[in-house]
């Protein structure tokens, strides 16, 4: 199963054992590629990330059991999915309901597609980037780095 090719797609704004499960459950397939979303994308969704991407992505490059790292500039992974065309996308079963399940559909359209095959994991139950994140606004971010993401989400919204 090695020469197969496995996408996943990650913001890893706070890397987490749910992160390590994830990766651990795609390198069952094959060589994993995983797709990093760049922080416009989260941005459309999500709170800014802490880490900006190259910071992410140094994390990711350093993981074991991943592969290559790409970057993800939408939310949609369908455009990846088309150009790396990978023979199984690794994803955790969380979406299927709430605001991504149109996502998901879509994604399995894709998949369809190049005939590749969705494989979803059980979601890592009491942890979340999200809520992780939150609890480090909550307590206090300083000036400095409210700045900083400040600085960082003109830069990407186009408003400097």
């Amino acid at each position: 199963m090695k020469d197969k090719i496995v996408y996943i797609a990650l913001s890893v704004d706070i890397l987490h054992h749910g992160h390590i499960n994830l990766i651990e459950q795609a390198k069952k397939y094959g060589t994993v590629v995983a797709g990093l979303l760049s922080d416009k994308a989260i941005a459309t969704h999500k709170r800014m990330p802490l880490l900006n991407f190259n910071q992410r992505k140094k994390i990711l490059e350093n993981i074991s059991g991943i592969s290559k790292v790409v970057v993800q500039n939408e939310w949609d992974y369908s455009k990846n999915i088309i150009k790396i065309k990978p023979n199984y996308m690794v994803h955790g079963d969380d979406w299927k309901f709430g605001k991504d399940k149109n996502l998901r559909k879509k994604t399995i359209q894709t998949l369809k597609n190049i005939g590749a095959k969705l494989i979803e994991i059980p979601y890592t139950k009491n942890i979340s980037s999200f809520s992780m994140q939150e609890r480090i606004y909550s307590d206090g971010l300083t000036l400095s780095g409210r700045q900083l993401i400040l600085k960082r989400l003109l830069q990407i919204k186009n408003m400097t």
